[in-house]
């Protein structure tokens, strides 16, 4: 897991080619042009897509897994709180190999995402997103999807 700052999206390059594509679009300007469509930077590897949501009570909330995948979840406007566990460590929910998607239950270490910074998890870093901080909001977040295996 990575948490930073945007400007310092940059430091980060080096751990995989498609790690490094995402990380260079960590700009104020690819991050405004971004609309409701998914934007292909690497075809079936790179993409990124904008969601708007309203978060929730943690009790909807469940955990989430890839093997394949790593995502980079970052927050335009709002706040979200977010756990984040070892897959081992929680209870199996559902598991979706074609889609490199796995839940799960339980619990995990909690921090607050707020815009101007990003977090990066990887393979066997699960993570519960989508939380409440102090009440219902409606948030905007870019989510970039990244093939490292």
């Amino acid at each position: 897991m990575i948490l930073a700052p945007n400007v310092d999206a940059k430091l980060y390059r080096g751990i995989h080619p498609n790690l490094d594509l995402a990380l260079e679009h960590i700009t104020p300007e690819f991050l405004s042009s971004l609309g409701d469509k998914r934007v292909e930077l690497r075809a079936g590897e790179v993409w990124c897509t904008r969601f708007t949501y309203e978060t929730v009570p943690e009790e909807e909330s469940f955990f989430e897994a890839h093997r394949l995948y790593l995502d980079i979840h970052m927050m335009l406007s709002g706040t979200e709180r977010v756990e984040i566990a070892v897959p081992g460590t929680l209870a199996p929910l559902r598991s979706e190999p074609e889609n490199d998607f796995y839940a799960y239950t339980g619990v995990g270490r909690s921090l607050v995402l707020s815009p101007h910074e990003f977090l990066v998890v990887f393979p066997n870093d699960a993570h519960r997103i989508k939380m409440r901080v102090n009440g219902p909001e409606t948030v905007s977040k870019a989510v970039f999807k990244v093939k490292i295996f």
